[in-house]
């Protein structure tokens, strides 16, 4: 044979084998990407709310939302008189309350509570409402299910997150929020640092970037003279989190990541505008440090495609941005089975963080270290099971009925129907 035949015999026959190996580590890519939509999807098929608890139904009577200056409160009773309260993420009420009670009040009257799973799918079609999908749709109805889930805790004699799970987390180490982009790294570091001692926080997560800004800082600099003043003022002990709010493409977010690791920092949250997805993932592959995301996701199918890709590291859905604990409950397992933990991002300026502590202790993967930005000071309440104050960096969750608080009676009575 000649010597070129039998090269050419011997290239062809290695490029086979090549290809052959490229088509087994294809099929099993491909087996394994089933397997993970299976897994996933039987997640999402598995019920959250433990209708097991309510033997009798429980019909919604009456659903009302009471507004008092910028302070907005839903009220649901049963036709047994059963009672729920919640306080609504108020910032956002204030342009969204028509929808509460032009698309979703009307919808929810005569229904029993009990199938509030299913319920959250009729209402998603009703009147074509899975049209607003976002903040306009999932506020309003978050609203509306603190409210059903405090009713529930008080029929049950249960706290929230013993309707929705097993409570896991009695207790919540807290790390210390702030924003204070448009201040110096200077005067940043000072206001951390005060707010740190005030909650005795073991953990702290600050802002860079300029905030959706197209990779600006505000102001200019900030950013890279920040992140080694924190680690310097703070020490090797103390957890750190950095959000860029989307600040940054992609490949600034990555130099900006690098300057996170070589000071050891503990995650990085939306490193690029919360809907660009391949370059999220584009910056989670090229980090050590974990990456955070999800606070502004609305839809329950991207977040499965962002656990699914390892595109986050993290998932922190907002549980009054996402529709409620249920919906939220659904992405932490899916989040768990991939060995990933659920850190949740709360907004509302009235109960958030309160909310948040309630779904919280029922998730078994929760991070380490929650949000955490002080109380509405402003909001007259009390609980008999808990300060509602951070103690050392530790907040203890209510154990009574439903949300575990009561709110002042006059201040409720101040409130008119909207």
């Amino acid at each position: 044979m000649q010597p070129s035949r039998r090269n050419f015999l011997r290239n062809t026959t290695s490029a086979a084998l090549g290809a052959s190996a490229l088509i087994s580590t294809s099929q099993t890519s491909l087996a394994q990407a089933k397997q993970d939509d299976e897994m996933l999807d039987k997640i999402l098929a598995q019920p959250v709310l433990k209708k097991g608890l309510f033997p009798d139904p429980v019909i919604i009577d009456r659903l009302e939302l009471l507004r008092y200056q910028d302070n907005f409160i839903c009220r649901v009773t049963s036709t047994d008189g059963a009672e729920g309260i919640s306080v609504g993420n108020n910032m956002q009420m204030v342009g969204l309350y028509p929808i509460f009670s032009v698309r979703l009040q009307p919808f929810f009257i005569g229904k029993d509570a009990r199938e509030w799973e299913q319920l959250l799918e009729e209402a998603y079609v009703y009147k074509s409402n899975y049209k607003l999908q976002n903040l306009a749709l999932w506020v309003p109805l978050a609203t509306i299910e603190f409210a059903v889930l405090d009713m529930l805790g008080k029929i049950a004699q249960k706290p929230m997150g013993e309707l929705i799970g097993k409570v896991h987390h009695p207790k919540i180490a807290v790390y210390q929020a702030n924003n204070f982009r448009g201040k110096s790294a200077e005067e940043s570091i000072g206001l951390i640092k005060q707010q740190v001692e005030e909650s005795q926080a073991k953990a702290l997560k600050f802002k860079v970037g300029g905030r959706m800004s197209k990779n600006a800082d505000f102001p200019a600099d900030r950013t890279e003279k920040l992140i080694p003043l924190v680690r310097k003022t703070f020490g090797d002990d103390m957890t750190i989190y950095a959000d860029s709010n989307g600040s940054y493409d992609a490949a600034e977010a990555i130099r900006i990541g690098k300057l996170m690791e070589e000071y050891a920092f503990d995650f990085y949250e939306e490193p690029v505008p919360f809907d660009w997805y391949q370059e999220t993932k584009q910056v989670t592959d090229a980090m050590t440090i974990p990456v955070a995301g999800g606070e502004q996701e609305p839809s329950m199918r991207n977040f499965r495609w962002l656990i699914k890709e390892d595109a986050l590291d993290i998932v922190q859905p907002d549980i009054f941005y996402f529709g409620g604990m249920i919906r939220s409950m659904k992405v932490a397992r899916m989040a768990d089975a991939k060995d990933k933990p659920c850190i949740p991002h709360i907004s509302g300026s009235g109960l958030g963080y309160l909310y948040m502590m309630h779904f919280v202790s029922a998730v078994p993967n929760a991070g380490p270290y929650h949000e955490f930005k002080g109380f509405n000071k402003k909001l007259p309440l009390e609980s008999t099971t808990s300060s509602l104050s951070s103690e050392d960096g530790v907040v203890t969750v209510p154990t009574a009925p439903g949300l575990g608080v009561t709110i002042d009676p006059d201040y409720i009575a101040k409130h008119k129907v909207v």
